[in-house]
């Protein structure tokens, strides 16, 4: 009896020996799982001194939180080579994607080559490049909208008239394409364009050259301005010359749909810039996925009267 004893002991030692070898082993081999590291997206924006682009990057962040997302910005104060210089810290920083709302088109092409070397997708919001691969471009059509501007224009003076154009900065896609589907309209009728000058998207610089339109153009029925804030500036000058003209503005700011329904300005085109900037996000985190893309991707926009 002594002896079985001892044996069933000795088993049992043996067998907690073996089953807690057995699990020491399982423990040690096992991996643990992998923390997959948050996505980052740069977005090198033109400019947080205009009202547009702070609601374009109000939607990418908006997007980025509720994906989960990582987004950085950098303000490239409507200077290009400031734009460079902040694609290649987005570059530096080891970003996932870069998305670009270009200062100008053509000068943009070196920073999206600059992300094109270093494997970075690019994705350029409301502006083109002229130049570079991108992966997908998201804007309004800005040449249908400078022609809803015009055709409205149109309406306002029947037809005949004399107008002014405010252009935005030189080289930007945005102001070609929006003068482009501008004139294109009134090319249809007996409007003339007499006088037509830059104010660089500029609210002060709107009213500044307005001002001096007006002193040297006697008759002016109308404006069409590329964006609202030189279209708000225009209107200024226009209250302080004590005249009479029409304003029709882009992009449908907060400020200028206020202007519309006070009657200030005649109408504006809307753009939905926290749409474009959701979009850039949902955008990028498909690149990521590795999920196919669209090129162009359209944001619609629509005319603002009252």
């Amino acid at each position: 009896m002594k002896k079985f004893l001892s044996l069933l002991v000795v088993s049992i030692m043996l067998l907690s020996l073996i089953v807690g070898c057995s699990t020491q082993d399982t423990t040690t081999n096992e991996e643990p799982a992998a923390k997959e590291e948050p996505k980052t997206v740069g977005l090198a924006i033109s400019t947080l001194n205009n009202p547009f682009f702070v609601d374009l990057e109000a939607g990418a962040k908006a997007k980025a939180a509720e994906l989960g997302v990582t987004l950085v910005t950098l303000d490239s104060q409507d200077d290009s080579a400031t734009e460079m210089s902040n694609v290649e810290d987005l570059i530096n920083q080891g970003v996932d994607v870069i998305m670009i709302n270009p200062t100008d088109s053509d000068a943009v092409k070196s920073a999206v080559e600059a992300a094109n070397k270093a494997g970075i997708p690019v994705i350029t919001l409301d502006r083109s490049a002229s130049g570079g691969e991108v992966v997908s471009h998201i804007a309004s059509d800005n040449v249908a909208g400078g022609k809803l501007a015009g055709e409205y224009v149109i309406e306002l003076l029947g037809g005949k008239g004399k107008v002014v154009e405010l252009e935005g900065t030189p080289g930007a896609s945005a102001a070609r394409d929006r003068g482009e589907g501008f004139n294109s309209a009134i090319a249809q009728s007996d409007i003339e364009v007499v006088a037509k000058q830059t104010a660089n998207f500029d609210r002060a610089e709107g009213l500044s050259v307005m001002e001096n339109i007006l002193q040297a153009q006697p008759e002016i029925d109308a404006v069409f301005a590329h964006n609202d804030e030189m279209a708000l500036g225009a209107i200024e000058a226009i209250k302080s010359s004590g005249r009479d003209i029409l304003v029709v503005g882009f992009d449908a700011t907060d400020d200028a749909k206020a202007a519309v329904e006070s009657g200030e300005m005649a109408a504006t085109v809307e753009q939905l810039p926290k749409e474009i900037g959701s979009l850039g996000i949902q955008t990028a985190v498909k690149i990521l996925n590795n999920e196919q893309v669209e090129s162009i991707i359209p944001v619609n926009l629509q005319l603002v009267k009252k």
